[in-house]
Formats: C-alpha cells, sequence, structure tokens
C-alpha cells in the first residue's frame, strides 16, 4: 500500500467514475484500475462496488474514505511544516541584544523579519554586554547583538555599523551642544552611568574618556540598562553618556550632545551552525545593517 494509491482511492472516491479520475490524477484507466484493485487485494477489502456504468462505495470504502482523508490532511500539513523547517521558513530563533538598539535598529529587524519570514518565531533577550558569549555557546541563544567583538574560536562575529557616543543631560541642563567645550566642563556634574568596572569594551571607552580628560567621574547611580539610564537623566538625576540609538527612545526630556568616540554593533553566531532560520536571519541583519548605517552617516 502506497500514498499514491491512497491518494488514488480518495479522488476515486470523490468522484465515483474512473474516467474523470484517471484524469485528475493524470493516469491511464486501465492503471488506476490496476492501483485500486492492487489496494483492495492488499487489504482484503472490497472498496468499490463496480459495473459498466457505475461506481459506488462499500461500507468499508466509505469508512476508509473517512479516515484516510483526515490522515491524508495530516500528512500533509506535516510535510508542508518540515518543507519550511528545510527551506528556513519556520522555526525558532532566540535573539540578546544591547538596550541601545531596542529603539531603532532591532525593531526594523523585527519588522523584516515579520514581513520575510512571517512563521519564524523571534525570542528577545537583554543580558548584560558580559553574557552574550556564555548564551551563544551554551546554546541558550542562537544569535547575540553586541557592542564587543566576541573573540572565541567557536563563535563568528561581524560588525554592522559604528554610531557616535553622546552626553545624555536633561532637557533643561545648562550644557548645550553649542557651549560644550569638552569633558571637563562636566567634571561637577553627577553621572548615571553603565559599571566602569565592566571589561566590555563600552565600560573600557567610558575609562577612556574620563582619563583622557583627567578628571574623577561622580558616579551618582550605577546600572547597566541604558532604557533605565535614560529615564533617570530625564527625572534631572544627573547625566549620562550613552550611544546615540538612545535617541530614538524619542524621550523629549533628554537632550544628547555627540562626542567624537564611537562604538560598533557586532552580530555573533555559532560557528557551522546550518539552520537554514538562522542563516536567513545573519542575512537580513546584515543587510538592513547596510542601510541603516547609511542614514546613520547621512543624519
Amino acid at each position: 500500500m502506497t500514498l499514491h494509491q491512497i491518494r488514488y482511492f480518495l479522488v476515486l472516491a470523490q468522484e465515483l467514475h474512473f474516467w474523470k479520475t484517471s484524469e485528475k490524477v493524470h493516469l491511464s484507466q486501465s492503471s488506476l484500475s490496476r492501483q485500486i484493485q492492487a489496494l483492495e487485494d492488499e487489504l482484503g477489502v472490497t472498496l468499490f462496488e463496480r459495473d459498466k456504468r457505475n461506481v459506488k462505495l462499500t461500507e468499508a470504502g466509505h469508512f476508509l474514505k473517512e479516515q484516510w482523508h483526515q490522515l491524508i490532511d495530516e500528512f500533509d500539513r506535516v510535510h508542508l511544516q518540515a518543507k519550511k523547517i528545510h527551506d528556513g521558513a519556520t522555526g525558532n530563533i532566540s535573539i540578546t541584544y544591547p538596550g541601545s538598539i531596542a529603539y531603532n535598529y532591532l525593531p526594523e529587524l523585527l519588522n523584516t523579519f515579520s514581513e520575510c519570514m512571517p512563521e519564524v518565531k523571534i525570542e528577545l533577550m537583554e543580558p548584560k554586554d558580559e553574557d552574550h558569549e556564555h548564551l551563544l555557546l551554551n546554546y541558550l541563544v542562537d544569535i547575540s547583538f553586541s557592542r564587543d567583538l566576541i573573540n572565541n574560536p567557536s563563535i563568528q562575529s561581524e560588525k554592522l555599523y559604528t554610531e557616535q557616543v553622546c552626553i545624555v543631560v536633561p532637557k533643561n541642563h545648562w550644557l548645550t551642544e553649542e557651549n560644550f567645550q569638552g569633558i571637563k566642563d562636566i567634571e561637577a556634574e553627577r553621572f548615571i552611568l553603565s559599571g566602569l568596572h565592566h571589561t566590555t569594551f563600552f565600560a573600557s571607552l567610558l575609562r577612556q574618556i574620563f582619563t583622557n580628560a583627567g578628571i574623577e567621574p561622580n558616579i551618582h547611580i550605577e546600572s547597566d540598562f541604558g532604557g533605565m539610564i535614560l529615564n533617570l537623566v530625564s527625572k534631572g538625576l544627573g547625566i549620562s553618556i550613552l550611544p546615540y540609538s538612545f535617541k530614538e527612545a524619542s524621550n523629549s526630556q533628554v537632550r544628547f550632545i555627540p562626542l567624537t568616540e564611537e562604538v560598533d554593533l557586532y552580530i555573533n553566531w555559532r560557528k557551522n551552525d546550518q539552520s537554514k532560520v538562522l542563516n536567513k536571519v545573519i542575512t537580513k541583519s546584515i543587510e538592513l545593517a547596510s542601510t541603516f548605517n547609511s542614514l546613520q552617516k547621512n543624519d
């Protein structure tokens, strides 16, 4: 018994006409008749009552028509799902990201996924920067967007784009882009910063900024989550230094003052991961970054 024979039976059970059925299944009437006879012989069941003019289902035929119709539909759905997985059109993908890209690049990327891979489920996680490598190597996530290049022989990384770092102050703060002369200007300010003790690139960049200016920042509040820092600055609790991307948060209670320093965004994934969904996500991420980088430069 083959799937083809079951499909031939179901069409014939619907049409009850050998000639019409043979046209639908692209088989000669004699070949169709032999396939149905072989199916009946194997089952030991008469499926049709037929004479020169009429074809009718037997009771056993009626029963198998109902049962096999459901089974074939389920089989076709399973087959289609397997094909989608093979083609990278469906599945799950887990992503970690720095909070700064949650306001511009990441939403645009998720919109792209929604349009071209609507059946792919995306899981998002915003960890501390030090955790990205650990999460990838332990198969807890599939892709990591990070500010740091991950140097590990088991991980592949590619730089997506570069952006400026900015001083962020409350809307009514005395410091403006026009009167800003250098970091020394804000030596007496209270800062809300990511932990300077971290080993990440951004923490190193902050330390370098203060070292070059010859000042020791007065850190009033420490947080590793940029969204929280932005809200605290908007409340007048201090000032901060954040990537330019946070400007897209559209917080009208803060102002951004660009510095000359820059930070990068990388996409990282496990080497030799053959997931077609993963490869599609990586490709789309790089394509969007190219467009996004051009827009950043034109701002």
